[in-house]
């Protein structure tokens, strides 16, 4: 199935460890562009900064650091470990490489106040604990890396010289034409990815069958295309996963239309899931299964409103970075 997202891979995930099997790119220069379009608003990428609460504010105060204002790109490195609870969440490993505008000497004075400062192998090393742990390291006056988890200092000062499998490459380079891609290895996931689906093992057996997963996000005007591409092992088993989410997508609109299953949700829920399951469009050519959505700014203000009372700071400052 031909990508209309085809590029080169941005230099910045030459940083990034090979054997990471999940891979992100954002391009926030390239969102800014958007500055007249209401999506950017709800982005927070224009207009009022969203994030308004008094918890970001002082982190914006202490750091010196505004993603609005100061992020350029970032490339994140993910090693996932657990998938099921939040808490099982803190195991997880991540690598991120952000390009921007960093006061250096905020952002080491706020690093200090809970944690410290070590070398290693000659380079300067900024350890914060935390659940989970934090450790980050400027790479230059205008890039730095940062990583969590169990063993973020390892994480961080993990090898990059080795090349990236040739499959995971071609796949980056399917989706690196975006200013917003993802690519993830489903090989390499944990095993508990699959745990809900052990009372249907044709259905975990099917979704076992997805290789690879590749997501683009293509800014146009006041939208973002968005695709999502599953790469099968089998032109028979990407019919297949074509059949089961088309009718899942079925069964979705009929659950929705049961009033029971709508008086537990909210109208604005309600609203954004019907957007979802009747915009998506599905297809799929050879051992390809692709969806697409276009992402509106009316779709993005009934997420917005599903998600009121969802406390930002909670999931994104806690250890600060």
């Amino acid at each position: 199935m031909q990508s209309a997202n085809t590029g080169t891979s941005p230099e910045i995930l030459n940083h990034l460890p090979a054997d990471a099997p999940v891979v992100a790119y954002l391009d926030v220069a390239a969102l800014k562009r958007l500055h007249d379009s209401p999506l950017a608003a709800m982005l927070g990428l224009a207009g009022e900064n969203p994030r308004e609460d008094r918890d970001y504010q002082t982190f914006v105060r202490d750091t010196g650091f505004d993603y609005t204002r100061d992020l350029d790109r970032a490339a994140v490195a993910f090693w996932p470990s657990n998938l099921v609870t939040r808490q099982g969440a803190a195991d997880n490993r991540t690598l991120a490489i952000a390009d921007g505008r960093f006061d250096q000497a905020k952002i080491k004075a706020d690093a200090l106040r809970t944690g410290k400062s070590i070398t290693a192998g000659g380079r300067s090393l900024y350890l914060v604990p935390g659940n989970p742990p934090v450790a980050l390291e400027f790479l230059s006056t205008t890039r730095i890396a940062l990583a969590s988890g169990p063993d973020a200092k390892q994480v961080l000062s993990r090898s990059n010289s080795t090349p990236r499998d040739a499959a995971m490459q071609e796949r980056i380079e399917r989706v690196a034409g975006a200013p917003i891609f993802a690519v993830a290895r489903t090989d390499k996931l944990p095993a508990n990815f699959y745990d809900n689906l052990r009372s249907a093992p044709q259905l975990q057996a099917l979704a076992r069958s997805v290789q690879a997963l590749m997501l683009a996000g293509q800014p146009d005007g006041d939208l973002i295309h968005l695709t999502l591409d599953a790469e099968c092992d089998s032109m028979t088993d990407a019919i297949k996963l074509s059949t089961v989410v088309d009718s899942l997508r079925l069964l979705g609109s009929m659950a929705l239309a049961d009033p029971k299953t709508r008086a537990q949700m909210t109208k604005q829920q309600v609203a954004f899931l019907n957007a979802l399951l009747n915009e998506a469009k599905l297809s799929h050519q050879d051992r390809w299964v692709r969806l697409t959505l276009d992402i509106t700014p009316a779709i993005l203000g009934k997420a917005s409103a599903t998600t009121r009372g969802f406390d930002a700071t909670d999931a994104t400052y806690d250890a600060r970075w």
